[in-house]
């Protein structure tokens, strides 16, 4: 509102001094008009004036010429009288054409007559004198019409002056005033402007100077509100860790203990307890992953994924909840959709879980659908609809507004009955949103419930062998057991007997810490295949001694976080620590096992790789191959040693470049060069076998978990290079 007023102040302000201006502007152009218009009139008048005393001059001139030629009876007179006459004619013309309509007309009339009299009078004159004589022109020239003519002349010319002379002094006059309106005007369109400007200025400084107050008490008010977030932030990650940590003792050893050969009574308990468990932690990730919301820390991926797959899993995991409360779950998928998809399968099975858990959770008898059909395809983008319809308890009308709202249940004593904090709704809404789609929810109470989403995902060509929603188990490991330990650092003694009886049930060798301090005291005296690295430790926490490991021990070595912090961006600030995952507890032993398969098979993977090229570079096997060279040589002998010759001198100064940019962290310009030996060992036939290594350097370095590979790689490809060095030289003393 603020704003909006004073827009209008300084539009009102505005158009004031722009209504002000054109006023002042008309009327000092109006005085500076009528300026030019007296000084034009001034100048006619000075003209006239002028060109009078001119034809009086002339006529004078006449007079006395004549008198002259009649005295002297000289002829010689008679040009110069001539010429005057015409003169004389002629200011007379110019001043009839400016007096033609004055109030002097009739004066200018009479001094036509008495010139053309007096004119005549005096060519008569002459014509005596060359006719009759000296004395005959004499007598007419004395005669009284002679001496009058002249007096009227002048007495005309006089009379016609003089008004024009007072004309001229008033012209004058009105000009000066116009002048000094014009002027006085120019004066106060300046002060006004001036003083508009001032005010303007000062108005504007106000304003600012207010808003400048407002952004400080905004700002303060912020940076209130940011440490109220971080106190928040702080409480929630203790309120984590604390409850994290003894679920992850509680569900971890619930998970041994049903591996254990127990009755039906302990079956039972044990069971309980795990449920009980299971909802705890359903309650925690409920408030962690709005918390994570809220933060704008959901991270929404793409990726392949097998949608039948999802959904198999999906079915998978709410089967034996089914079977115990005798209901159905049916899923039903459009033959038209395509099975793999590119989208974020971790949301999209998020989102189905809660709503197939709620149709679970309020549904007593009957059936649980779950239906996927298409609602538009262009090109390769499809928009599913996903649709889960139970025939549980209902949502009243007057409820179903409210559904998507956090912390609400149907009923107040919904909680009670039921359990749930009430967010599990708000979470489905939010990720749907992220993720551009739609919800929607119909319900009869009584009846059912049937909630509707869509999401668009794009169409893959590929075909997922594997997805992370198949249950990993300990026969898909495909490692050297024998090669493979382990070091542990956990300060809970609790979470230390779980983690030995999950590492022994798989088999593999491993070491147990207590804090950050021992942890890099063993990785200087052992060598490990992974750590497994606590956040939470006394003495060096995992941060600290995960630092220490990366820039101290200058050690690569593959670090897994475990941590009870679940908090929006803990997984970002691991990595930014130079930690390769993370694994949020209670910890899930299926996860666990996946995280660590994956990264030790990658490590396995490089070093079986690195293995085979350095078996394919015995001393038998040559590497160059000179047929393209040939080639583009066309027999060219000269051409083809130049070649080889600038191989050998470029090819070693860039390897050494690669190696100094990696070495420098100059991660960009050892790509670059990467790529540029691409070209530089092609003219070699070596393109077959270094385009990999060159590739994954390229596309790898600067990545912080794969620079230890990155290393190896640039080490082979200066393995290879060296051996193609050895063969071009014995290929040029061959030709020399």
């Amino acid at each position: 509102m603020r704003n909006k007023r004073f827009m209008l102040y300084l539009m009102g302000i505005f158009i004031t001094t722009i209504i002000l201006i054109v006023f002042l502007q008309y009327n000092s152009n109006r005085n500076i008009h009528k300026l030019i218009k007296g000084n034009e009139s001034l100048i006619n008048e000075f003209h006239i004036i002028g060109a009078t005393k001119k034809l009086q001059t002339d006529m004078l001139y006449i007079e006395s010429e004549i008198h002259r030629a009649v005295i002297g009876e000289d002829s010689s007179y008679l040009k110069a009288i001539q010429n005057k006459e015409k003169n004389a004619r002629s200011e007379l013309f110019y001043l009839k054409s400016f007096i033609a309509a004055d109030s002097t007309k009739s004066l200018i009339q009479h001094l036509d007559s008495l010139i053309d009299e007096k004119l005549e009078f005096g060519n008569n004159v002459l014509a005596a004198l060359f006719m009759k004589g000296q004395s005959a022109a004499e007598e007419m020239y004395k005669s009284r019409k002679g001496r009058n003519s002249m007096g009227k002349i002048v007495s005309t010319i006089d009379s016609l002056i003089s008004p024009r002379q007072q004309y001229l002094t008033l012209l004058a006059i009105d000009a000066d005033k116009s002048g000094h309106r014009a002027k006085e005007w120019g004066i106060i369109l300046a002060i006004i402007a001036g003083l508009t400007c001032m005010f303007t200025f000062w108005y504007i400084s106000k304003k600012i100077k207010r808003q400048q107050q407002l952004y400080d008490q905004l700002n303060e008010s912020e940076k209130k509100v940011r440490e109220a977030g971080i106190m928040k932030e702080n409480f929630m990650a203790n309120m984590s860790h604390e409850i994290r940590t003894p679920m992850n003792a509680i569900l971890g050893f619930t998970n041994l203990l049903q591996k254990e050969p127990l009755n039906e009574k302990a079956k039972e308990f044990v069971s309980s307890i795990r449920n009980s468990g299971e909802n705890l932690l359903t309650i925690i990730n409920d408030v962690l992953d709005f918390s994570k919301i809220e933060a704008g820390m959901m991270r929404i991926e793409s990726s392949s994924f097998s949608l039948r797959g999802l959904l198999h899993s999906v079915e998978t995991m709410f089967a034996t909840r089914i079977q115990q409360k005798n209901l159905q779950l049916n899923v039903n998928v459009e033959d038209t959709i395509p099975d793999v998809l590119i989208g974020d399968a971790i949301r999209l099975t998020q989102i189905l879980v809660n709503l197939v858990n709620n149709s679970v959770k309020f549904t007593n008898t009957g059936v649980i659908e779950i239906r996927v059909t298409t609602v538009g395809e262009k090109e390769a983008a499809i928009d599913i609809a996903f649709a889960v319809k139970d025939t549980g308890i209902g949502i009243p009308r007057n409820k179903i507004d409210a559904i998507f709202d956090r912390f609400q249940q149907v009923d107040e004593d919904t909680t009670r009955k039921y359990g749930g904090t009430g967010l599990g709704l708000a979470i489905v809404k939010q990720l749907v949103e992220l993720q551009k789609g739609k919800i929607g929810v119909k319900s009869v109470p009584g009846e059912g419930t049937e909630f509707v989403f869509t999401i668009p995902y794009i169409i893959s060509e590929e075909i997922t062998e594997n997805n992370k929603f198949q249950i990993i188990s300990k026969e898909q490991i495909q490692l050297n057991k024998k090669n493979i330990k382990l070091l542990v650092a956990e300060d809970n003694l609790m979470n230390q007997n779980l983690m030995k009886h999950l590492l022994a049930g798989w088999d593999l060798d491993f070491d147990i810490v207590s804090n950050g301090e021992e942890a890099i005291e063993a990785l200087k005296q052992k060598n490990f295949s992974l750590v497994l690295m606590d956040i939470q430790m006394p003495q060096i926490d995992g941060y600290r001694a995960t630092e220490k490991i990366r820039n101290e021990l200058k050690n690569d070595i593959p670090i897994v976080a475990m941590t009870a912090h679940a908090m929006a961006g803990e997984r970002e600030k691991c990595l930014s620590y130079g930690m390769n995952d993370y694994i949020s507890k209670p910890i899930r032993e299926n996860e666990l096992f996946k995280i660590v398969n994956d990264i030790l098979k990658s490590n396995s993977s490089s070093t079986r790789r690195r293995n085979e090229n350095d078996d394919n570079l015995g001393e038998n096997v040559k590497l160059l191959n000179l047929d393209y060279l040939r080639e583009i040589s066309g027999g060219n002998e000269a051409f083809e040693v130049n070649m080889i010759e600038q191989f050998l001198q470029q090819v070693p100064a860039e390897l050494e470049a690669m190696q100094e940019a990696f070495n420098k962290k100059n991660y960009v310009e050892a790509a670059h060069i990467a790529h540029n030996l691409k070209t530089s060992i092609s003219f070699m036939g070596l393109t077959k076998i270094m385009d990999p290594h060159l590739d994954y350097i390229e596309g790898n370095a600067g990545i912080q978990n794969e620079n230890i590979y990155v290393q190896d790689e640039i080490a082979l490809v200066n393995t290879i290079c060296m051996q193609a060095f050895r063969e071009a030289k014995e290929y040029l003393e061959g030709i020399n």
